[in-house]
């Protein structure tokens, strides 16, 4: 063969060797979206509509406003910080993210060791042995031998470099995980916070609702002794108050039910007291709502990072399976000294060494290899899909919250009104009765009515700051503005066996 023509195939060979090709597709972030600047088919207000009284004020919408790492703070309640504090130094869910973060890093640094840094042993043996007459003098001999051994795997074909790839996305994945623990937690101390309020607030309307209606109920018994109206009055009026009475006990329940979730939330057992107490007039209504760009959105959830990290393990899985299909080449040597005593292994005569090289080539396996290859690429399309409909779900969320907030103000605009027309309505309905002017018929129904009025404008005070809290949890929660967490204390442990690092 003309050296012309082997030389630059020579050069080639050795190219491939010092730059390691990888196998595979290269990974390439997916796109952000399209869409234009909006979650929602039809623009969203200024701000949305206001009401009188708690929670009732504007909120407006600030596009491209960055969203801060602390955003529970916006509701300005020290009994809600406290709780977050709490929970970021006690929660079983934060630990356990935690460890398993640790865990993908250890096995790739435990990989990256032993693939990128040749293998390096030493060898200390002694042995005992007869030889055969036959070889020459026979006879029983003891042999010594101290070695360090070398070995080292050529990348050529990259196929170490994309399970390193795989593994460092893997570490991602573990991070981003966290990181969307993290953001499901401070979601949902907050919710459940804002439920407590709630039904609290539902509890007080209805005791007052109930006083109001057992001294009207003392009113009408006192009538009834003097013969001014019928027991059948009595009966409805005792019906009514019964009735009020029995809503009561489910508030409690989900009430009681609700502080054992925040317990738990916070890293603690429901028995232990200290567990703070909320109210909706303690919560503050946050006034400016930031909203993020629907193309940073990708980049601020963290499901939607750990899905790509997904999507990306998944692609260098591709450059292993196809790299396991080309010759793997082993590089391997071994310098020592063997002797017939201990003391000789120290002259410079009994030195031996030895270098070599392998290649290995798959030739017939019954087609696995290319199966492996074409399930990593299925694997791969799996992933693909996974990642649109987390981004799906992502924009839907956020869709979800501004439209709810829009509604919310609505909807408390309009409960307002029917709280205060009905109050109204109640004060003249209990006037006329006394005057005789109404049934009692009347007047119950303007009671209920009352009742439920009351209760309505609770939930619907409570439904804004609960959507307020979604949306930010929705956005990505600023996760990208705090610093990294602190270690979780966990109040298990196991001992490490002797001799461990």
């Amino acid at each position: 063969m003309p050296s012309s023509i082997r030389q630059p195939s020579l050069g080639i060979l050795m190219a491939c060797l010092l730059a390691a090709c990888a196998a595979g597709p290269e990974f390439h972030r997916p796109a952000a979206p399209g869409g234009g600047d909006s979650y929602t088919p039809a623009p969203l207000p200024a701000q949305t509509a206001a009401a009188p009284g708690p929670a009732g004020q504007a909120q407006r919408f600030v596009p491209g406003q960055d969203i801060p790492a602390q955003w529970w703070s916006l509701f300005q309640s020290t009994a809600l910080d406290r709780l977050v504090r709490d929970a970021l130094a006690r929660s079983p869910g934060l630990a356990s993210a935690q460890a398993a973060l640790r865990q993908a890093d250890e096995n790739y640094r435990a990989l990256s060791g032993s693939l990128l840094t040749p293998e390096v042993g030493a060898q200390l043996g002694v042995t005992r042995e007869k030889t055969s007459r036959l070889e020459g003098a026979g006879g029983v001999l003891n042999l010594y031998n101290a070695s360090v051994n070398v070995s080292y795997a050529l990348d050529v074909f990259g196929g170490n470099k994309r399970q390193l790839e795989g593994l460092q996305a893997l570490v991602d994945y573990r991070q981003y995980q966290l990181e969307a623990v993290y953001l499901a937690l401070m979601g949902n101390l907050v919710t459940t916070a804002i439920r407590d309020a709630s039904l609290r607030g539902q509890l007080q309307a209805t005791g007052e609702i109930l006083d109001a209606q057992q001294k009207q109920l003392d009113v009408i018994e006192q009538q009834f002794r003097f013969g001014a109206i019928p027991r059948a009055t009595v009966l409805l009026q005792r019906n009514t108050v019964a009735q009020t009475r029995a809503s009561v006990p489910p508030l409690e329940k989900a009430l009681a039910l609700t502080r054992h979730q925040l317990s738990v939330y916070a890293g603690r057992l429901p028995s232990e007291p200290g567990l703070p107490e909320f109210d909706l007039a303690s919560l503050h209504l946050p006034q400016d709502l930031p909203v993020s760009l629907p193309s940073a959105l990708v980049r601020q959830r963290p499901d939607i990072r750990a899905s790509e990290a997904l999507l990306q393990q998944a692609s260098a899985q591709i450059g292993v399976a196809t790299a396991a299909m080309y010759p793997q080449i082993t590089l391997t040597g071994n310098v020592g000294a063997l002797a017939t005593s201990f003391p000789a292994l120290l002259h410079g005569s009994s030195s031996v060494w030895g270098v070599a090289a392998g290649l290995a080539q798959p030739l017939f396996n019954g087609g696995a290899l290319r199966a492996r290859r074409r399930a990593a690429i299925a694997a791969y399309e799996g992933a693909a899909a996974d990642y649109r409909a987390t981004v799906l779900g992502a924009f839907q969320n956020v869709a979800d919250s501004l439209r709810a907030l829009e509604a919310d103000a609505a909807a408390l605009q309009q409960q307002a009104e029917v709280e205060a027309l009905a109050s109204e309505s109640l004060a003249l309905s209990t006037q006329q009765f006394k005057l005789g002017a109404i049934s009692y018929l009347s007047l119950l129904d303007a009671q209920r009515t009352y009742q439920q009025a009351r209760v309505g404008l609770v939930q619907a005070q409570a439904a804004r700051h609960a959507d307020s809290a979604a949306l930010f949890q929705a956005l990505g929660g600023g996760w990208w503005n705090r610093p990294a967490l602190p270690a979780v204390s966990t109040a298990t442990s196991l001992p490490l066996a002797a001799g461990t690092d």
